[in-house]
């Protein structure tokens, strides 16, 4: 008695790790259907358990997959002769709603009372994948932002050389015809200057000098630094900030070159006049600063590219303006830059961070 008392128990701590485990445990029988479904396998193929136990496997699987699954069985009963058990395989499986994911799958195989029962291991790789895929992004990030670095100081010097003589010239010349050729070569040398800059900002960003900052004072200072500007456009700027002090912490700098980045391109889009609003709220333990203009709005079909590098639809645009404000953004922690655009209609540049904690000085999401 004693003895089948132990058994018993020992048979609860083993069924309690297996339900509790990370990984998903689908058990089925030599008919294919499902004898075992646990916590993980719920979570990981988005079905309940009371929906798929006694069923047919093919219930949460893809139609090739499973006919490869059953003739597999159907095999292994016939012969006893194992292929994949034992093995790990890397699959694409589906979820209930659709969604494909990286998957690793092992299968072992067991007999009680003469019946053959198969059970599969599995392991969403998803975030795995991720990992591998912005480690080696990162690593080639790092390789092509040496070369930019010194590709850019090797350029930059005598490009600036350039620049300077064409104006000496252009103050020394009276022919129009060619000071209005040497300030070509000026503005286009500028042009290149900017470009090299914003190349090495997007693919060798500079490390950030935190601290903690006042956001309405922020946007306050970029509000001023554009007033004038948008004037001259014909443009209206309001600036509307929330109530009492928001702190958050993040490099002063860098983040108003974001704003700034987002006030001129909403300038650029609004070619004969409208209004340019910014604006900063409270979102919980986060802030919000919203960046709003009403001009021309984004193409729908230029909606997934505008923060890819070089992607521009202006005409002296580099296309990089955008790509380096994501960075900035991205290389402050739990920052995010997003948008909304309606063509026609404007379009709302949202940047959003996690507030400090106002006793302790820890961001909100960190407490």
């Amino acid at each position: 008695m004693a003895e089948t008392s132990e058994i018993v128990r020992r048979m609860k701590v083993l069924e309690s790790a297996v339900e509790n485990t990370n990984e998903a445990f689908v058990t089925i029988d030599s008919g294919h259907r499902v004898v075992f479904f646990n916590k993980a396998a719920e979570r990981i193929f988005g079905y309940n358990r009371h929906e798929v136990m006694g069923r047919d496997l093919n219930r949460i699987m893809a139609p090739t997959c499973s006919r490869n699954h059953r003739e597999a069985v159907a095999r292994y009963v016939r012969t006893r002769t194992p292929q994949r058990i034992g093995h790990d395989t890397e699959i694409l499986a589906t979820r209930r709603n659709g969604d494909t994911f990286p998957a690793s799958i092992s299968f072992s195989v067991s007999e009680v009372d003469e019946e053959v029962y198969f059970t599969g291991i599995v392991r969403d790789l998803t975030e795995v994948k991720a990992l591998q895929d912005r480690i080696i992004h990162s690593e080639r990030l790092a390789a092509l932002g040496q070369f930019v670095a010194e590709i850019t100081h090797e350029i930059k010097n005598p490009l600036m050389m350039i620049g300077g003589f064409a104006r000496q010239l252009g103050r020394e010349i009276q022919d129009n015809k060619a000071r209005s050729k040497l300030d070509i070569i000026v503005a286009e040398a500028a042009r290149l200057e900017s470009l090299l800059n914003e190349s090495r900002d997007l693919y060798a960003p500079r490390g950030l000098d935190m601290e903690e900052l006042d956001v309405n004072a922020l946007v306050q200072e970029v509000y001023e630094l554009i007033r004038d500007d948008c004037s001259t456009r014909h443009i209206e700027t309001t600036f509307h900030p929330a109530p009492g002090e928001m702190r958050v912490t993040g490099d002063r700098s860098r983040l108003k070159q974001v704003l700034l980045n987002l006030t001129k391109n909403g300038m650029e889009a609004m070619e004969k006049g409208g209004h340019l609003s910014l604006e900063t709220h409270r979102n919980g333990e986060r802030v919000e600063i919203a960046v709003a203009d009403d001009g021309c709005g984004i193409p729908e079909d230029h909606r997934d590219k505008i923060f890819s590098p070089f992607f521009t639809s202006k005409q002296k645009g580099t296309g990089l303006g955008l790509s380096v404000s994501k960075g900035i953004v991205e290389q402050h922690p739990r920052c995010t830059l997003d948008f909304e655009s309606r063509e026609g209609r404007g379009t709302v540049f949202t940047l959003s961070m996690p507030l400090n904690d106002p006793v302790n000085g820890l961001k909100g999401e960190d407490k």
